[in-house]
């Protein structure tokens, strides 16, 4: 199946519908192929909830107050699957870092112990795997909102309203850019990470519109994204070395590596950040309106 997305003359209505029955289809394959390895599985599953969860608040504006309910369950299907995600981004930070110029603080044995004691850790905090009662629990919620789809009042939806909806994920993202990168705290540069994740999945819709620098932009926005996770990642590797904690020993040594690979995380997303969110919202909207305008005309 062919990503869908808005495309003229198709109605906007049923091109949305297209959307969410392709973005399920994604969801439904990570849970039901018995062939793709759990841990995949898993993360697939993860990351399209994410998605889901973006597409349906782009659209809830459009939507009665009977399917708001969609996004709640699908954050809470995804946490169901949390299981060790603290400690894989602490491994996650650990990869970051060990080729950093700054990680010879820390010797092979040092960096070969941590990793012993985050891959223990995962392995005692998985407390949820993708059982096959999980599996049918979650098909059946897939089910029950891919006979909802055909009943979403969407037929009367404009792309004028849709790009109001894009435009409102990107103010939100945009408002949370901080204006001193670097007095910037764990918890805001997180928020901002969740706003970007939001505006980055919203945007494929329009990518049809605009192949090469809707490509582009997208591509742009998971640079962000993943700039902002590594930073998180190290702040929980932070979190593991702090008194009491499984890698207390090797505070003192890690506490500078992790200031300072962070502080590169946040020059490169301070830069991606100032690219990416530089036009006003009412701009934005203006653009991806002119976009829909010039594509419908050659039609």
């Amino acid at each position: 199946m062919s990503k869908p997305g808005l495309r003229p003359p198709e109605a906007v209505g049923e091109a949305l519908r297209a959307s969410a029955r392709y973005i399920l289809a994604e969801g439904r394959g990570a849970i039901e192929d018995k062939q793709r390895v759990e841990a995949v599985a898993v993360h697939d599953f993860r990351a399209t909830m994410k998605w889901w969860r973006a597409y349906l608040r782009l659209i809830e504006p459009f939507l009665g107050a009977e399917d708001h309910h969609w996004r709640t369950e699908a954050r809470d299907m995804a946490r169901l699957l949390a299981g060790a995600r603290d400690a894989q981004a602490a491994l996650d930070a650990v990869s970051d870092m060990e080729h950093h110029t700054a990680s010879h603080r820390l010797s092979a044995q040092s960096w070969e112990t941590i990793v012993n004691n985050l891959e223990d850790l995962r392995s005692h905090a998985e407390t949820a795997s993708l059982t096959p009662s999980l599996r049918k629990k979650f098909s059946a919620a897939l089910d029950r909102v891919e006979m909802r789809i055909e009943r979403w009042p969407l037929d009367d939806v404009t792309f004028g309203d849709v790009a109001e909806s894009l435009s409102e994920g990107y103010r939100r993202a945009r408002r949370l850019i901080p204006d001193d990168w670097r007095a910037a705290s764990a918890v805001e540069l997180h928020e901002l990470r969740q706003r970007v994740v939001v505006h980055r999945y919203q945007m494929e819709i329009v990518k049809p519109l605009w192949p090469r620098l809707g490509k582009s932009w997208v591509r742009e926005a998971q640079k962000l994204r993943d700039r902002l996770g590594k930073y998180q990642d190290l702040a929980v590797l932070a979190r593991y070395a702090e008194p009491h904690q499984p890698l207390a020993r090797w505070r003192s040594r890690l506490q500078s590596v992790i200031s300072q690979r962070q502080a590169q995380h946040v020059s490169t997303a301070r830069r991606l950040a100032g690219r990416l969110f530089a036009e006003r919202p009412k701009a934005f909207k203006h653009r991806l309106e002119a976009m829909w305008d010039g594509v419908s005309s050659s039609h």
